[in-house]
């Protein structure tokens, strides 16, 4: 199996960090666009979609900026990240996603980002 690289995706938000940030870090928001259900109990969130369910660990968090979040399956090094910029030029809030996979497959993820992503904008009403 090759080993996973970073990549990293950047998506425009009309929205306040501070909404944004709640979508992105709390069982109901991630509820909202990210899977189907959401548990968080023990600095760890399970997450299910059509009955799978996988578990991710936080590993970082910084109110309004960024969460870290490690698959629970996974190598340890791996993780995927959610985080807020904002953009020097424009001052436009910028979502910043940050994830794990083999190299022939990055096109097929940074599909499903754009998907999920476009599911969270729909539910933000952006």
């Amino acid at each position: 199996m090759s080993k996973k690289v970073q990549y990293e995706l950047e998506y425009p938000v009309r929205c306040s960090p501070s909404i944004l940030y709640e979508f992105l870090s709390t069982p109901a928001g991630l509820q909202e666009w990210f899977a189907d259900k959401v548990d968080f109990r023990d600095n760890v969130f399970s997450f299910s979609w059509n009955g799978t369910m996988e578990e991710a660990e936080v590993l970082e968090q910084e109110e309004e900026e960024f969460i870290r979040l490690h698959w629970l399956h996974a190598p340890s090094e791996e993780f995927f990240e959610f985080r807020i910029q904002i953009s020097e030029v424009t001052n436009e809030t910028i979502l910043v996603v940050k994830d794990f996979a083999e190299k022939k497959e990055i096109a097929d993820q940074s599909q499903l980002w754009d998907y999920q992503v476009k599911d969270l904008f729909h539910r933000i009403g952006n």
